[in-house]
């Protein structure tokens, strides 16, 4: 990845709840949201608890908010007992190795994946898949899968396309989809300087577009 490309991974500590706590984003009081400490006894023996009824029973999966909160306190109780294998054995029950690996991966998604799991554009199942991918194409995964409206199904297929090698522009592709294609709405003047901008450098909307959004986006990250 370009040293100057967004995070493809969690910048935030493990466990807290940076979305989870933000009301804005889940329509609770930030003091509901739950904070797993893997450097804390108490606070891991709740995620432990937490992990082994997340495990056995995911019914909740229309919650996205649940869904996060089982995936902070996998990926707490991986960090403070130093490998999924005893991390399954602590919270026991259904709490397999790679259920605890699947959902860890989910917390280590950037906050910019993240926000939109919580907002219930990414479906957590989708999300899964997304945290397979490592690097910018996890990123691109997550963008494609919000510009198209992915299945999970199609998602899935993606991120497993990619793990075997594929870019993530061919892997899209053998869906049917072409990556950074998106509809966007301007305004009446916006559009007109667009068109004119384009006509005059003897070029297309979209190269106009790409160059005003790198330069106006060189500091996201």
């Amino acid at each position: 990845m370009p040293e100057d490309a967004p995070p493809a991974d969690r910048e935030s500590p493990v466990g807290k709840p940076v979305i989870r706590g933000d009301p804005e984003l889940t329509g609770q009081r930030a003091d509901e949201a739950v904070e797993f400490d893997p450097e804390d006894p108490e606070s891991l023996e709740l995620a432990a608890r937490t992990v082994r009824r997340f495990s056995e029973n995911t019914a909740g999966a229309d919650d996205n908010v649940y869904m996060l909160r089982g995936a902070a306190a996998c990926a707490a109780l991986v960090r403070g007992e130093g490998s999924y294998k005893a991390a399954a054995k602590r919270a026991g029950g259904d709490a397999t190795v790679s259920f605890i690996r699947k959902w860890s991966r989910v917390h280590d998604l950037p906050r910019s994946v993240r926000i939109h799991v919580a907002k219930g554009e990414i479906a957590p199942t989708a999300a899964k898949h997304i945290a397979r991918v490592a690097g910018e194409a996890r990123l691109l995964l997550a963008w494609a899968a919000l510009d198209h409206d992915l299945t999970v199904r199609q998602i899935r297929s993606v991120a497993s396309s990619v793990n075997d090698g594929a870019s993530i522009e061919d892997a899209l592709a053998a869906e049917g989809y072409r990556l950074g294609e998106l509809s966007i709405t301007v305004d009446r003047d916006a559009y007109c300087k667009l068109r004119q901008r384009a006509a005059v450098d003897a070029t297309d909307p979209s190269t106009v577009v790409t160059e005003a959004l790198e330069s106006a986006l060189d500091d996201v990250s």
